[in-house]
């Protein structure tokens, strides 16, 4: 197959941040472009990680500034917090932040196909029962948090999870004591979630600053946060 045979110079299999910005860079530069993404445009950080995960905490901290302010002369007896508003609107964000990136790819003449990809051959992917043929692909498909194997697995959450529940937990148990799950430890406590945080390692926070973690650890147990090492 020669190259100008090719339905497209160039096809990236992902639609993250990092997917969609070689696909415009790509374009800008004259080639034919290309994209395929299965879930959610602007990947892990838009949809599932930083954005949502933000707009969480910030929910979580007015607890106890309200508690604060009343130190200040402000009455808040009648404050109610609502789960489900908390994750329409969280929705509502994402969904515009998706959009952004869809105008992005195709103010840049890319052409975007909504499905999972999957290889032919080294030149020819499959999307939506479509055969798709480019001289050169890219991977950009990002990670995916796994459940772990042990029994009793079936029955938790991943992270990716957390930010669709129906209703605030009760009492949410976190296995996990790396940022990711001390974040969510910080969330569902400040909104009045009992949390047990449990980590296998002799401190939470591997990785960083040994001060940092110590007093990370002595703060969350000041809050009743339950940390099993």
């Amino acid at each position: 197959m020669t190259k100008h045979n090719f339905d497209y110079d160039y096809f990236v299999i992902g639609a993250g941040s990092g997917g969609v910005r070689s696909a415009r860079i790509a374009a800008t530069h004259g080639a034919k472009v290309g994209i395929a993404e299965g879930r959610h445009y602007g990947g892990t950080c838009v949809n599932v990680g930083c954005v949502p995960k933000k707009l969480l905490a910030y929910a979580s901290d007015y607890g106890p500034a309200f508690e604060d302010a009343e130190g200040f002369g402000w009455k808040t007896s009648h404050r109610e917090f609502n789960w489900q508003t908390l994750i329409e609107n969280k929705n509502k964000e994402i969904s515009r932040l998706n959009n952004i990136y869809q105008n992005l790819l195709k103010n840049a003449g890319v052409t975007a196909y909504n499905g999972m990809a999957k290889f032919k051959d080294e030149h020819k992917i499959i999307v939506n029962n479509e055969e798709i043929t480019a001289d050169k692909i890219l991977l950009a498909m990002g990670g995916k948090p796994r459940k772990p194997r042990y029994e009793g697995a079936e029955h938790a959450i991943i992270s990716d999870d957390a930010f669709y529940l129906k209703k605030r937990p009760d009492h949410v148990v976190i296995e996990g004591g790396g940022y990711i799950g001390v974040e969510f430890a910080h969330i569902f406590h400040g909104l009045d979630s009992k949390v047990t945080l449990i980590h296998r390692g002799d401190q939470i926070l591997r990785g960083f600053d040994q001060e940092i973690r110590v007093f990370l650890h002595d703060e969350m147990k000041k809050q009743e946060i339950i940390i099993n090492l």
